[in-house]
């Protein structure tokens, strides 16, 4: 028998050689992997302590002053609004909502130095009648700012708003979010339209085709009838908000939502989906912000992290320094994800403690090719997920919705690390990038997927670094 480093035996040499090149490499990769942070608590706490909280006022004021009835057969709303215009005249108030039923015939816009506070067993019940949310607002409909009816609660440029409490807000939104549904696509593919074509806001006017986008009095627009539902929560270019508890359920659109909002906490809420389109919470070109202890349980996205559509978001903030920890999320498509609206950029996302249970994707970065950006530093840790129906970790540069450019998104720098999923039953790992736009660095540490179908998908990808991930028990 012929010794592997005797001469003529070629075949041996050869496997010596490759099996100390194959050690070599390893070696090398352990060696880099031992100096990459995956997920630097530090930072977590820093951008945690640099979160500006909301300070009550002094001045409490109770619902019952201004509506005593809580039966829920009239319309209390003007009630509200009365409540509202004391707190804007007295710069601030607690408000208080006992239990009852209240009936709402349009939507809430908040004041600044507002607290407005649900005990338990207070309902608010929106009503779905389209010429209740008239005249439009200024909002960012799915990544693109227009004028369009007014979401349920809103705000516009106000500051210092907590919303807490143990009630209930219903957004009713199954009684006009379907058929509105099968009558949008029109209207969005205008509103595409007027962000690629970076047409002035004040000229995308839907709603009702009417807006007084500069506050003279007159109003412009085309005066026909759109079908661009209202969000359930939707504070636009404010700062320092707190929503801490309360259920907030069927939205007729996303649940919440916070444009160009910034230093923002979220933290034991409770989100029940209504229909299609229901995403649970979508920071959206918000800096500093932590979400925690939520529990949430949607059709679409339960997290999303957003940062606007195309070439309407480009010159505007993206997303960026945003802490979600101790949190349940369940949903029929992606329980956390990236996109598909993320053409500002997001960066500095940090992810965990989370627990999943069930989703079609557990972890989703999700984009096409009319989006452009950059994504970057996603930090993803301590995870347990349950079933996703397709895949456990899923990259995509060909998102629905593709409009015909070439503007591929740039996604790097992501890291996982101690993640557990039960199964996937399509693919474990599936990146797939473009030619022009290779997904980079991407770092896979401690993760176990019990049980899948398929175990790597990589195309047009660089610098995948896996270190003990197991698929299928290997």
């Amino acid at each position: 028998m012929k010794k592997p480093w005797k001469k003529g035996n070629l075949i041996s040499r050869v496997k010596i050689k490759y099996y100390t090149l194959f050690f070599l490499a390893l070696f090398s990769s352990c060696r880099v992997s031992k100096e990459i942070v995956y997920f630097d608590e530090s930072e977590t706490k820093k951008i945690i302590a640099g979160i500006k909280k909301p300070i009550d006022a002094q001045y409490l004021i109770d619902l019952k002053t201004y509506f005593p009835d809580k039966s829920g057969l009239k319309d209390s709303r003007p009630a509200f609004l009365e409540a509202l215009k004391e707190i804007k005249q007295k710069n601030g108030a607690v408000l208080t909502v006992k239990a009852g039923n209240y009936r709402l015939n349009g939507p809430l816009h908040l004041e600044s130095n507002l607290h407005l506070k649900l005990e338990k067993g207070a309902i608010l019940n929106f009503t779905p009648e389209a010429s209740f949310y008239l005249p439009a607002v200024k909002v960012r409909w799915e990544g693109t700012v227009c004028w369009n009816y007014s979401p349920l609660i809103y705000a516009y440029k106000k500051q210092n708003i907590t919303i807490s409490g143990d009630g209930i807000i219903n957004g009713s939104g199954l009684e006009w979010s379907q058929e509105w549904r099968k009558k949008q696509k029109d209207d969005q593919t205008k509103l595409r339209k007027f962000g690629n074509d970076l047409i002035p806001e004040n000229q995308r006017i839907f709603a009702a085709g009417q807006a007084d986008t500069d506050m003279d009095g007159k109003t412009e627009g085309d005066n026909q009838e759109h079908f661009l539902r209202p969000g359930l929560v939707h504070l636009f270019d404010c700062e320092q908000i707190m929503i801490n508890g309360n259920t907030f359920q069927n939205s007729p659109f996303w649940t919440m939502n916070f444009p160009f909002t910034d230093h923002l906490t979220i933290k034991n809420v409770k989100i029940i989906g209504g229909p299609l389109n229901d995403d649970g919470i979508d920071p959206d070109s918000s800096q500093e912000v932590l979400i925690e202890n939520c529990d949430i349980d949607t059709h679409d996205d339960a997290i999303s992290i957003k940062a606007g559509r195309d070439q309407d978001a480009w010159n505007r903030p993206g997303s960026k320094n945003i802490v979600i920890r101790n949190c349940k999320l369940k949903s029929q498509t992606n329980s956390f994800c990236i996109g598909s609206e993320m053409s500002g950029g997001v960066e500095n996302v940090y992810v965990q403690n989370c627990v999943i249970g069930g989703a079609e994707y557990a972890i989703n970065f999700k984009s096409n090719l009319d989006r452009g950006g950059e994504v970057k530093n996603i930090f993803i840790k301590d995870l347990k997920i349950n079933k996703v129906t397709k895949n456990f970790l899923n990259f995509s540069m060909a998102y629905h919705s593709w409009r015909g450019n070439n503007f591929p998104t740039k996604f790097h720098k992501v890291y996982l690390e101690n993640i557990v999923c039960n199964e996937a039953k399509e693919t474990a790992f599936s990146i797939t990038g473009v030619k022009e736009s290779l997904i980079s660095d991407i770092y896979l540490k401690n993760l176990v997927i019990k049980n899948a179908l398929k175990d790597f998908e990589f195309t047009y990808t660089q610098n995948i670094n896996i270190k003990n991930v197991k698929v299928n028990g290997k």
